[in-house]
């Protein structure tokens, strides 16, 4: 081979290349931590469920006994257990609509 040097300069890689490789890796951590799953443990369906089965159970078993227990004590028991369990009913129905019309959270 030859001992004279080569007609070009090797090219330099130019700083703007790696300005532009940090930014765009930069870039790219931003979007993968965007789109990552918000919600660890159980997720939002799951919660929601459980929630409206604890208002529904809630609105049940309250009503029942706070109707049996004023039924009890005004003597007009099997009414006032039917007065408080179907109001315990109606509460826990709009507690489950005013869950369903909320927004979920962000």
């Amino acid at each position: 081979m030859s001992d004279d040097k080569p007609a070009r300069e090797p090219i330099q890689e130019d700083a703007r290349i790696d300005a532009l490789e940090a930014r765009l890796k930069a870039a790219q951590q931003r979007e993968e931590e965007r789109n990552r799953p918000q919600v660890s443990g159980p997720d939002a369906n799951y919660r929601s469920g459980n929630k409206v089965l604890a208002d529904l159970l809630g609105g049940l078993l309250g009503g029942t006994v706070i109707g049996y227990a004023i039924g009890y004590f005004t003597g007009t028991n099997p009414w006032g257990l039917l007065v408080g369990l179907f109001l315990g009913i109606g509460v826990a129905f709009r507690n489950i609509i005013r869950a369903a019309n909320q927004r979920p959270d962000e």
